[in-house]
């Protein structure tokens, strides 16, 4: 079985973030090293073929998607785990990088088809994959234990809380929330602000769903890719791309997956090291849409998702947008309105899916290979 392994890398802790011209140095060191594995060894000495890598580097480490041909969850695991220590170790300017996870996420759908495909539900669990599997206990009609739930909510509650602050590119006045050491502060505001506390929550949680908008991604670039498909005609199941306004879908193939992936990596990487300005293009418009729905399901499946937790991030949501014309690309009534009067009277930015990747203005920043329409493809696909 093929799974995708996702692993967080770190630079060392109180060392300085890497610059652009470091990161791509890092990249390229990464990328050479676990290009050169096809196949490693696993526990027990079980063979693990590596399928396919994908490397996103950031100025505090780096991201990587492993794919591999595995007999067990486990065995891909620890593989995985032991190929990307290794790299590390045998590049010297990466030595001293620590791997922060490792670890495979399962599709819900997947999953449930597993639960269901079991010997019982009693049937005790043999392994790390049914293990995991039981977090979709509940979608398969298993009864839940509130004291679990409760304490997993409130786990999941203080971690997030504790990554609000990786949130550098904005302040709780962007959530809707008072800031004492704004020079405009009034203690007593006319009007109804959203807590500090609530405010604390939604950032963290949109740092926690950045991570799950980035694993998403990468496994759906890499179903693409594998099935030389695209989102109208995949036969598997998809985490994000389907989201995607549907007008577009029969072109939304493994290079559209690349490009779109690489503006999500750029994006919150503006948002974490708080160089964040504007949103530069309609792709980073519509990334943001899938990020802020990946944040509330999010809050929702820990329970909390209260009503001041919600209208930080719909405070969030209208500070950030400059327009929501992006929303348009959902209702194919207005397909093509940017090339009407009306369009051009209000200014609409074209938003054909040629357009997606381009920016607004010049002082928008979209990154090189999003923005590369002729840039081969590994895939023998057509370009977007």
């Amino acid at each position: 079985m093929t799974y995708a392994v996702t692993v967080d890398t770190s630079i060392p802790s109180g060392a300085p973030q890497m610059d652009e011209l470091q990161r791509a140095g890092a990249g390229a060191l990464l990328e050479e090293g676990l290009s050169a594995i096809e196949s490693l060894e696993g526990p027990d000495g079980v063979e693990v073929e590596v399928d396919d890598t994908f490397v996103g580097v950031y100025p505090g480490g780096a991201l990587l998607k492993v794919f591999v041909d595995a007999s067990a969850l486990e065995f891909a695991e620890q593989a995985v785990r032991s190929l990307v220590e290794e790299v590390l170790e045998r590049s010297e300017p990466l030595a001293d990088w620590t791997v922060e996870r490792c670890e495979v996420e399962l599709h819900p759908e997947l999953a449930k088809e597993s639960l269901e495909a079991a010997d019982g539900p009693a049937a005790p669990p043999v392994d790390i994959a049914a293990r995991r599997a039981q977090l979709a206990e509940s979608a398969a009609g298993t009864p839940a234990d509130p004291a679990r739930i409760a304490a997993e909510s409130k786990a999941a509650e203080t971690r997030m809380r504790a990554m609000a602050a990786q949130l550098r590119a904005f302040g709780p006045g962007m959530f809707g929330a008072v800031d004492e050491e704004d020079e405009d502060y009034d203690p007593e505001p006319s009007y109804s602000a959203v807590s500090p506390e609530d405010a604390e929550l939604a950032a963290g949680a949109l740092v926690w769903a950045s991570d799950v908008l980035l694993d998403e991604l990468f496994q759906d670039a890499f179903t693409l890719a594998q099935r030389k498909t695209n989102v109208a005609e995949c036969e598997e199941p998809l985490w994000l791309l389907e989201d995607l306004p549907p007008r577009y879908a029969l072109k939304y193939d493994a290079r559209f997956a690349r490009r779109f992936l690489v503006t999500a990596v750029a994006l919150t990487t503006r948002f974490t090291e708080g160089s964040f300005e504007q949103l530069s293009c309609v792709a980073e418009e519509l990334t943001l849409r899938l990020l802020l729905t990946t944040t509330e399901v999010t809050l929702e499946t820990f329970g909390l998702l209260d009503p001041g937790v919600a209208e930080a991030l719909v405070c969030f949501s209208d500070l950030i947008y400059e327009d929501m014309d992006h929303e348009w690309l959902y209702d194919d009534s207005k397909d093509g309105i940017e090339e009407s009067p009306v369009g051009e009277y209000l200014g609409v930015a074209p938003m054909g899916l040629e357009s997606w990747f381009k920016p607004f203005n010049e002082g928008r920043y979209v990154h090189p290979y999003a923005a590369d329409e002729l840039r081969d493809d590994p895939d023998g696909q057509s370009a977007t």
